[in-house]
């Protein structure tokens, strides 16, 4: 209690209160100076709390400390879990309700601050039934609701904004850089239009450059939408493909396939399917909302801390604790029945959870086949991108099998003569490191004697002045040669240029007419083309409305050829029932028995009539066991009557005795009281006294 009370006049001498207390001028307030400060401290909190408490009515006080604390989930001690007397305390200004509320407020100021800001908008207003029958009112509410909502995401973007790291201040100097990047770039331009503006014709080249700008963000366009085009036609080949595929495999199925073999296989479909949609399914979607709903109530709850985690978890450990308490008390039960009812429980729950793992395992292995498919096709498709033709299957396989081992023999000779090769080169190698070895030990003989005749390094000098007069005289013709070349590459050009001049001369005056017929034949030559640009854009539209058409044309025929194939499908399958149902009325109304005993009606009674005789067995059978179990009780029952017979009438004859001496008493207390009275009871202090 004292560290309770040093945390609370410690945090309330320091800002924003700055109170100025010690422990014991904080001990001795009066209460209603307690409850000033517990609403100054709640009014840090909520600025709409601040009031002095003395121009309120003590109920009004208590009624509006008690609703803030209820919104900032405050939780009483122990020994004050009564709301009555919470509420008296706080009524009264009680120690030990105010200091612990001081206490629990002080340490989560700034977490408390924020969930009453928020509480302030999101905890909704009650409106009774009775006023939403109200259409007006329905559609506000229905707007206050939709507002809550919104609030609550744009408070978590600002929240995320938060804690993403930006600041203004990288925020500002981006937008200084920026304005000034954009100055730059307007006196750029201005300096461009002032160097334009001395060039003649400057506004038509100006326009043009625009025109020129505009045409080239069309075509932009125009090649993305020819590459969307494409990418769609691309899509629909696939489908194409997968549809021709399918169709395939389907007349594949249905040629080589029996009609019986086809109506088990889409029984078995249909009780899947249908158990996926009745049982699977439901439940699973039922588990699904339940999770949605309870994910939205906890989202709509406001946050918690850690303390109110940890109380959480403490209430989940010991709900566990008593339902596994509960699951031995009833595993510790010894009934018979319910101990043969749970056996068949068991075996319904395992049969049930064998059949909802059969059927995901079914689900996963359909769309793992369908994965495959998709990864097959597009295998393909690439394979045809990359080579232009389908994948090789059947004959073209084993020739391409064939071809195949053929180069493999001939890769396998090859590998041979490589290997040849490689040991030939190996003792080529070792060859010329031993002659290395040779010239190296001749070298050092010959510096040996070198040495022994007082010549040492006669040998490289030698061989470095051949090397060097050789170096030498190369150098002195490719002088001479480049000397005379070059003189000669003078008078070469020379010579060309001025045959170059004379002879584009003539060339040069037929140019200069040309040159001005050119100018106009390119100008006639932008309009043709501004002309034929816009006649194939008239076009490729046109063309992009017929390709829809055509597109739309083909699926209505896939669709009206798929309908066709349905009908004709759904015709021979009627054909056969009816068929069937000819062929039982012809052996039902036949007067041969032998033919009446084939038919399905016969069969179907004859299976009522055994399941009637074993269900018959099955009841007899428990009733004989019922007769048998009761047999057994009653043999109990009759062995402990036997066995209690004694005791029970030596316990009768006592309660008659007792019967006996009570009628005795009672007559007595009458007769006593017939008499006239002699004296006066007299009842005092528990005591009873008889006056004469």
């Amino acid at each position: 209690m004292s560290e309770q009370l040093k945390f609370i006049v410690e945090h309330l001498n320091k800002d924003p209160f700055k109170k100025n207390f010690n422990l014991i001028t904080f001990d001795s307030l009066e209460p209603m100076q307690l409850l000033q400060i517990l609403n100054d401290v709640l009014a840090e909190i909520d600025p709409k709390q601040t009031i002095d408490i003395r121009e309120e009515m003590p109920d009004q006080t208590a009624k509006r400390m008690f609703t803030l604390l209820g919104m900032l989930k405050y939780k009483p001690p122990g020994n004050m879990s009564e709301p009555s007397s919470f509420r008296q305390g706080l009524v009264t200004g009680s120690k030990p309700v105010i200091h612990p509320i001081l206490h629990w407020l002080l340490q989560r100021v700034t977490e408390l601050k924020k969930r009453a800001y928020l509480a302030r908008f999101l905890v909704k207003l009650e409106v009774p039934a009775e006023f939403l029958q109200d259409d007006v009112i329905t559609d506000t509410y229905h707007q206050y609701e939709e507002l809550v909502e919104g609030f609550k995401t744009y408070h978590k973007e600002c929240e995320q904004l938060k804690s993403s790291g930006f600041s203004t201040a990288e925020i500002r100097k981006d937008i200084g850089a920026m304005e000034e990047e954009k100055d730059q770039l307007i006196k750029r331009v201005e300096r461009l239009k002032k160097r334009v503006e001395s060039v003649s014709n400057h506004q038509r080249m100006l326009e043009l450059a625009r025109q020129l700008r505009v045409e080239k963000e069309r075509e932009e366009s125009l090649a993305q939408q020819k590459q969307e085009q494409k990418n769609q036609l691309f899509q629909a080949e696939q489908r194409l493909q997968r549809s021709q595929q399918q169709l395939k495999d389907l007349r594949q199925a249905a040629a080589d396939a029996k009609p019986e073999s086809l109506m088990k296989r889409l029984e078995e479909e249909i009780k899947f399917n249908s158990y996926m949609v009745s049982d699977k399914l439901p439940k699973e979607l039922e588990s699904k909302r339940r999770m949605v709903q309870y994910l939205q109530k906890v989202v709509s709850e406001p946050a918690m801390g850690q303390a109110e985690l940890e109380e959480l978890e403490d209430k989940i450990r010991e709900n566990n604790i008593e339902i596994n308490l509960l699951i031995e008390k009833r595993m510790m039960r010894n009934d018979p029945i319910d101990d043969k009812l749970s056996l068949f429980r068991q075996q319904a729950s395992i049969i049930t959870r064998k059949k909802e793992a059969k059927a995901e395992e079914l689900q996963e292995a359909r769309e793992e086949l369908a994965a495959l498919d998709r990864e097959l096709n597009q295998k393909n498709s690439q394979a045809r991108d990359q080579d232009g033709d389908e994948v090789i299957r059947g004959d073209e396989f084993k020739r391409f099998v064939g071809k195949l081992r053929s180069k493999g023999t001939v890769f396998k000779k090859k590998r041979q003569e490589i290997t040849e090769l490689r040991a030939e080169y190996g003792v080529l190698q070792r060859t010329e490191e031993i002659l290395k070895q040779r010239h190296e030990v001749g070298q050092q003989q010959l510096q040996s004697m070198e040495a022994q005749k007082g010549i040492s390094g006669y040998s490289d000098t030698q061989e470095e002045l051949e090397r060097v007069s050789a170096i030498k005289s190369e150098l002195d013709e490719m002088k001479g040669r480049s000397l005379d070349d070059m003189s000669e590459m003078v008078k070469k050009l020379n010579s060309t240029i001025v045959e170059k001049k004379s002879a584009l001369a003539p060339i040069i005056k037929e140019l200069r007419p040309l040159r001005q017929q050119c100018q106009d034949l390119t100008q006639e030559y932008e309009e043709k083309k501004a002309q034929y640009d816009s006649c194939a854009a008239g076009l490729e539209s046109n063309r992009s409305k017929l390709e829809q058409e055509v597109r739309a044309l083909r699926e209505e025929m896939a669709q009206e050829e798929n309908r066709y194939h349905y009908i004709n499908c759904m015709k021979e399958i009627i054909e056969m029932q009816m068929q069937r149902a000819a062929e039982e009325m012809k052996a039902y109304v036949s007067p041969d028995p032998q033919e009446r005993r084939k038919t399905i009606r016969e069969q179907y009674m004859k299976n009522i009539a055994e399941q009637e005789s074993l269900g018959k067995t099955l009841i007899y059978k428990r009733m004989a066991c019922l007769a048998t179990y009761n047999e057994k009780k009653l043999r109990e029952q009759q062995k402990t009557v036997r066995e209690s017979h004694g005791p029970n009438m030596k316990q009768v004859k006592m309660w008659r005795d007792l019967e006996q001496l009570m009628e005795c008493k009672r007559q007595c207390f009458l007769r006593a009281q017939s008499q006239a009275s002699i004296g006066q009871v007299i009842q005092e202090g528990g005591e009873d006294r008889l006056v004469l």
